[in-house]
């Protein structure tokens, strides 16, 4: 299996750049199952046994997505291998209140370091399956739970509206309220 990782790790390690591998324009076909699951926390394992180079990650997440069928693959140029994502594959590790006088606007930093804009593109929504703790959506039908200290940092920036707690970014409000609660 170690030859597995190796062969994905060359494909496309010079294929970054800081928007990212162009994985709109890759589509080879199934390779197999590989045996990498995403745990609910955000940590990957590789046969049972965490990845505890975060490059690695880095990595992998960067050619992560999920497809239509709702699975999710690590994709390549030449591959696509199939893995087990137990909950979101990432997680949201800070936000940070980055408005100007004109605008609102909030940045979320994920658990591989990149940084991306809440707004229209990327926004938030609800997860009922851990008491409706924040999502962020993302590129390639992927998503990021909010870590528990995120989660309150979005929260203490959030404000009343109507009666149901507000976030505001780049133009778009969401609501931090799960549906059904007055």
């Amino acid at each position: 299996m170690k030859e597995k990782l190796d062969s994905i790790e060359q494909q496309v390690s010079g294929e970054q750049d800081r928007a990212g591998p162009p994985l709109h324009l890759w589509d080879p076909p199934l390779s197999g199952d590989i045996d990498i699951r995403i745990a609910a926390d955000g940590d990957w394992f590789h046969e049972g046994t965490r990845i505890e180079r975060d490059a690695l990650v880095r990595l992998f997440a960067s050619i992560l997505r999920r497809e239509e069928d709702g699975k999710y693959y690590l994709v390549t140029p030449v591959e696509k291998w199939r893995i087990q994502v137990e909950l979101h594959p990432l997680i949201v590790t800070d936000v940070d209140d980055v408005s100007t006088s004109e605008e609102a606007a909030l940045n979320a930093t994920l658990n591989t370091g990149k940084v991306v804009e809440v707004g229209a593109t990327h926004g938030l929504f609800l997860e009922a399956a851990v008491g409706d703790v924040a999502v962020l959506g993302l590129d390639y039908g992927l998503s990021a739970l909010f870590s528990r200290p995120a989660w309150y940092r979005l929260v203490e920036m959030a404000r009343e509206v109507d009666g149901r707690t507000q976030v505001s970014s780049r133009g778009i409000s969401f609501d931090l309220t799960a549906p059904g609660t007055p």
